[in-house]
């Protein structure tokens, strides 16, 4: 049974998403030289991250901003032209007010985007899946077909793939984060990751091959992360999708719902 959304429960989901990328780029920080260059820096209550060597937005951003954080602003962009990394900041609708968002405005920033987080309870997440597809954990030695299947899943450029792998890699040896693999009739179809920390599983990348899209592959790799999830007796299971996107009406379809929709702001 899903519990009513209160303010401390969508913060606690917020949480949780700033550990999972806190957990990811800590670690890939941690490769020697760190040649992604990885910047991680508390603010207030607000965490801002920067990854060099990853372009865009996904891994260049801040979370966690309250209104309590106004006085952090002019610190928050001066650190990211220091850097030369374009400023997004992802607010949650439970940490912001009309003096937060006005004085965004006021620094010259708008709102560019929407972005939905879910949330459930993994005991409610079971279904059948269509007998064709597979899924298994990934192995330790298959993150170069991890980094395949992500990069043609995302339509990213090939070029990445090397980085893909050893940035996911480092993660492999943490209790925290689990890998899998989807096949449909024996051919490799996508991939999933699971975080879990503080009792709250987050689906995390999840991709499917262009060819194998609208086979249920997503939907398989959802049911399996959530089984996992029931067996470590987690809480909550959460996940994030753009707005009234096909990932997140897949995982509404399942049993998840919108907790909130966060504003994303950045550069004029």
């Amino acid at each position: 049974m899903v519990h009513v959304l209160t303010k401390e429960l969508a913060r606690r989901i917020e949480v949780s998403e700033i550990d999972g990328l806190k957990s990811r780029l800590s670690a890939i920080q941690s490769l020697p030289g760190n040649p992604m260059g990885i910047h991680i820096r508390q603010f207030g209550t607000a965490t801002a991250f920067i990854a060099e060597g990853i372009p865009g937005p996904a891994f260049n951003t801040i979370r966690g901003l309250t209104s309590e954080d106004i006085q952090e602003l002019d610190g928050i962009l001066d650190y990211y032209k220091e850097h030369n990394i374009r400023v997004q900041l992802e607010i949650a609708p439970g940490s912001s007010s009309e003096d937060l968002l006005r004085t965004l405005a006021d620094k010259g920033l708008c709102q560019k985007g929407f972005h939905s987080v879910l949330y459930g309870d993994s005991m409610d997440l079971i279904g059948e899946v269509d007998s064709t597809i597979t899924v298994r954990k990934l192995h330790s030695d298959e993150f170069d077909l991890f980094a395949d299947l992500y990069v043609r899943g995302f339509g990213l450029p090939s070029f990445i793939k090397q980085g893909i792998a050893q940035n996911n890699q480092v993660l492999y040896p943490l209790d925290s984060w689990s890998f899998y693999v989807a096949m449909v009739d024996g051919e490799l179809a996508g991939i999933g990751v699971l975080f879990i920390q503080n009792g709250i599983a987050t689906l995390s990348a999840s991709a499917t091959v262009p060819e194998l899209r609208r086979k249920g592959v997503h939907r398989a790799l959802i049911l399996e992360r959530a089984k996992d999830a029931r067996d470590r007796n987690v809480e909550y299971i959460t996940g994030q999708a753009k707005f009234a996107s096909i990932s997140s009406n897949n995982m509404e379809r399942l049993g998840l719902r919108i907790a909130y929709t966060k504003g994303i702001w950045g550069d004029m």
